[in-house]
């Protein structure tokens, strides 16, 4: 592994360009990890080689004793909490995470370093399902989906996170994580490539304080975002469930914010969409860290994504027929299988590629 060295009132802010932000994603990549898989074991290895301008722990195990880390930066009066790979095989939102901790420890000397970093102390979790992650599932090893979990806390993972969140006592919660190729826009047929929420607090969807601030945050990335990623960036279905960590957060009176990494146009190792997480990333910090304010109306400007794709349409005597790529994880690498698309999956309308056939294939 490299190391990380070599419409209401808005707040004044310090202004980065897209370009500018993907410069910096650029030059503070960490360039040991690509594709999609990454083992537990590459995460113990990188937060152990992190500079001593973080401190790093353990914050316990998984089902199966995996270590949980944690690794906290700055001493500011914003604290912002972010999680990742609570999923097993949602891996794209932790590689832009390690490139965030590359970029605190490189950019130092960077106005936004200055004027929004310096203001904000970070806990983060890489991995929160080392397990799932190892097995590229999305449950843990007890097969419990820990997004779900919320309120039974019947998971080591679900205890550790929940935890962590009663203890900092978060400003700002980010939780971070991967969409499938599915969802994109019936209205445009784009793809999603990026989606966000500012969950519910309450079954009755009202926008309490706290979602207010996550509106405002996501009204802020897609402001500064839509000019690359123009209709393809969109919103989740924001139905109240507080089993849900990011709904009971919220309804904690906790500003957070879902993230969720989706498929750029052929790029199955996601790496185009993590270069856009990590600039997400940047411009939910500066959101939280200026206090910036949007109008509700701009947040409900975005669109909402549906289920309507799928990988390929394959072209047979009947017309076109729905493949959806089902991946597992073999000998440290991501097979693609494909498999017919059930209905109950997506609509299929669009797909990402027409071809005469659709083999299977890997990826790191």
């Amino acid at each position: 592994m490299k190391s990380c060295k070599k419409s209401i009132f808005v707040v004044q802010r310090i202004r980065m360009e897209l370009p500018e932000l993907l410069q910096l994603f650029s030059q503070s990549r960490e360039e040991s990890i690509s594709g999609r898989y990454i083992s537990p074991e590459f995460i113990t290895n990188f937060v152990s080689q992190l500079s001593s301008d973080f401190s790093v722990d353990t914050l316990g195990t998984s089902v199966e004793k995996r270590p949980i880390h944690s690794v906290v930066f700055g001493t500011g009066k914003v604290k912002i909490f972010m999680w990742s790979q609570m999923h097993g095989n949602e891996s794209t939102t932790t590689k832009s995470m390690l490139d965030f901790c590359c970029f605190l420890e490189q950019q130092k000397d960077s106005d936004f370093y200055k004027k929004v970093i310096e203001n904000c102390t970070f806990f983060m979790i890489p991995m929160l399902n080392p397990d799932g992650s190892k097995n590229w599932t999305r449950v843990n090893a007890n097969e419990v989906d820990l997004n779900r979990d919320a309120q039974d806390l019947s998971q080591p993972e679900s205890k550790i996170l929940r935890g962590v969140f009663d203890s900092f006592k978060p400003d700002y919660c980010f939780n971070l994580h991967g969409q499938r190729t599915i969802y994109g826009f019936e209205e445009t047929g784009k793809p999603s490539i990026l989606s966000f929420l500012a969950p519910s607090a309450d079954v009755e969807r009202s926008f309490t304080f706290s979602r207010k601030r996550s509106a405002s945050i996501i009204a802020h990335i897609f402001n500064n975002l839509h000019s690359n990623l123009d209709g393809n960036i969109g919103l989740y279905n924001d139905a109240f469930n507080n089993n849900c960590v990011g709904d009971a957060f919220q309804e904690a009176g906790v500003p957070t914010v879902l993230f969720e990494a989706g498929h750029y146009p052929g790029d199955y190792a996601r790496e185009k969409t993590r270069a856009y997480v990590f600039a997400a990333i940047l411009y939910a910090i500066e959101a939280c860290s200026k206090e910036l304010e949007y109008d509700v109306s701009d947040y409900k400007s975005i669109p909402e994504h549906s289920a309507c794709y799928c990988d390929v349409h394959v072209k047979d005597v009947d017309g076109k027929r729905g493949i959806y790529y089902v991946e597992r994880v073999e000998g440290g690498e991501i097979v693609f299988e494909p498999t017919t698309l059930e209905a109950s999956l997506s609509n299929g309308k669009f797909a990402h590629a027409l071809l005469d056939s659709a083999p299977a294939f890997k990826l790191p």
